[in-house]
Order: C-alpha cells, then sequence, then structure tokens
C-alpha cells in the first residue's frame, strides 16, 4: 500500500484563499486507538483523532498535531435524528461547555427519505455558528447567527459532500486515487476544501461523517 503518513508534523492553517487538497487516513496513528489522520498536499500530519476509549464514540477530540483540541465532538443521547454537537477550543485544551459551534442532525421528510433511497445517500442538516465577520470584527447587531449547510453522505462509495444554501460545494471527501490510477482502500480519502473555508471545521464534520457510519 501506499505510504500514507508521514514524520514530519505541523501546525494547520485554517483557512486559505485557495482550493486545498488533503488526504484523509481513517486509522488512529496510535497503537489501540481509534481515530484518523489528515495529511496537507506536502504529506505533512495537519489533524488527528485518537480515541483510547473504543467503547466511548459518543465523545471524541479533533486535534492539532501536537495534541491541542480545536474541537469537542458529542454525540446528543436518545436522538432519533442522531444529533452531534460540535464545541470549538479557544484555547488547545478543551470545553464542551457553552454553546456549540456546529450541530449536525439527519433530516427527514419524505423527500430527503425517496432521495436518499433512489441516490443512495444520507442528508444531514449542519448548522454553523458565525458571530464574527471574516475579518475577525463583530457583527452588528448580532449575538448569534447560524450559517447552514447540507451534508450529503454515501457510504457504500465513502464518500462525503458539504453544501451551502444555493448548492454550492464547500467540501467533497471521497476515495483517494494515486497518481497511477489506482483507487487506494476504503479507508483512505481525499478531502478537497474550497478557498476562505476553516479546514478544521471541514474535518470536524468528517469526523462526523466517519462516526456516523461507524468508520472510525
Amino acid at each position: 500500500m501506499a505510504k500514507v503518513h508521514p514524520q514530519v508534523l505541523v501546525a494547520p492553517s485554517s483557512t486559505s484563499s485557495k482550493q486545498e487538497v488533503f488526504t484523509v487516513w481513517m486509522k488512529s496513528l496510535i497503537l489501540s486507538s481509534n481515530g484518523c489522520a489528515v495529511f496537507d498536499s506536502n504529506g505533512r500530519i495537519v489533524y488527528r483523532v485518537d480515541n483510547y476509549d473504543h467503547k466511548r464514540l459518543d465523545k471524541v477530540h479533533v486535534m492539532d498535531p501536537k495534541g491541542n483540541i480545536l474541537f469537542t465532538l458529542v454525540k446528543k443521547k436518545f436522538s432519533v435524528l442522531g444529533l452531534w454537537n460540535g464545541y470549538r477550543s479557544s484555547d488547545g485544551v478543551n470545553t464542551d461547555k457553552g454553546g456549540p459551534g456546529f450541530r449536525v442532525r439527519k433530516l427527514v421528510g419524505i423527500r430527503n427519505i425517496l432521495l436518499g433511497f433512489l441516490r443512495g445517500y444520507s442528508s444531514y442538516k449542519v448548522a454553523v455558528h458565525v458571530s464574527k465577520l471574516p475579518n475577525g470584527t463583530n457583527r452588528p447587531n448580532c449575538d448569534d447567527e447560524y450559517v447552514n449547510y447540507i451534508m450529503e453522505t454515501q457510504v457504500s462509495k465513502a464518500s462525503c459532500r458539504i453544501i451551502d444554501t444555493f448548492g454550492g460545494l464547500v467540501a467533497e471527501v471521497k476515495r483517494k486515487i494515486s497518481a497511477s490510477g489506482v483507487v487506494l482502500g476504503e479507508d483512505v480519502l481525499t478531502m478537497v476544501v474550497e478557498p476562505n473555508i476553516d479546514h478544521s471545521l471541514v474535518t470536524a464534520l468528517v469526523v462526523v461523517f466517519g462516526l456516523i457510519h461507524h468508520k472510525l
């Protein structure tokens, strides 16, 4: 199998003005642990998940290469819609206190069920909390605002698409194809993130995709 993990660790950049391509290996780099690792286009680790408690997959941490927590993902108990909350860390340590940075819940209804059956995918609504403008300043007269995305997952093809409310592509994950045209295993994926999109947020959503479909 082609080499998918390097030795060099780098701190991730949260956004980019251009499209970025990452490799996601749906395996933990730590022996006897569940998780995944994300590499940039230069083969350097930028995000990772290492879950030592195999029996508890309802709370998972997305970390940078040094182990600083970026998101804490928590599954809401007794939810028929499979609700996941993502709590963003501001200090690299923890927390799942306060309001979530995003929520993921399964879309229901006859239309979504039929489309899912015909096209073979499941749809989830992603509500991302936004309290600041892109330049970092506070939004005027706004304490709480959510930007909505749709996450379409197709477990049979190990693929995931995140689109905005206008149908524009935000990010896409699919099986990785080597330079020679060989499709790699189901646990090696390509993650393409569009310009000016938070890479750590997309990574957290891809981890939720993996948790929903028991790929972690």
